[in-house]
């Protein structure tokens, strides 16, 4: 099992830096779980893109499409988020002072914790040392 956050299933999505390194692991994996809170940031990711500009409002309908129809075929295994995660998101930054967690970071900390997961996948370097803190295998695509 393999905990994604935004950062890295981003690269899925859109034509990032190391998005073809991503595509062929993620391709090997059959046990890819992401949480309601990763699809949230998805959107608003792809939302401030077209903002910018830097796509179109069809690319960006496109890509929440195709993230809803990813989890609807199952392969992506979709999990709320609740109160407990961002209690656990709390605890963790109690228990990583030196790691400058932000929020949403932490919570999707929390969740892999829950899940029972050993790795967590993601293209954010603080995240991913954080992990490594917590004895989580952090597949890195920053």
């Amino acid at each position: 099992m393999v905990y994604l956050d935004t950062s890295a299933l981003a690269k899925w999505y859109l034509n990032e830096l190391r998005s073809e390194d991503f595509a062929a692991w993620i391709q090997e994996e059959a046990d890819v779980h992401i949480s309601s809170l990763t699809v949230v940031e998805t959107r608003c990711l792809v939302a401030r893109r077209r903002r910018n500009r830097e796509l179109s409002m069809d690319i960006e309908q496109q890509v929440h499409a195709t993230l809803q129809d990813d989890i609807a075929q199952g392969f992506l295994t979709l999990h709320p988020v609740a109160d407990e995660h961002v209690i656990g998101a709390l605890n963790l930054l109690t228990l990583l002072p030196s790691h400058p967690l932000r929020t949403l970071d932490a919570i999707h900390l929390s969740i892999a914790r829950h899940l029972g997961t050993d790795r967590l996948a993601t293209a954010d370097g603080v995240m991913g040392a954080a992990a490594e803190a917590l004895r989580m295998e952090a597949i890195r695509f920053d």
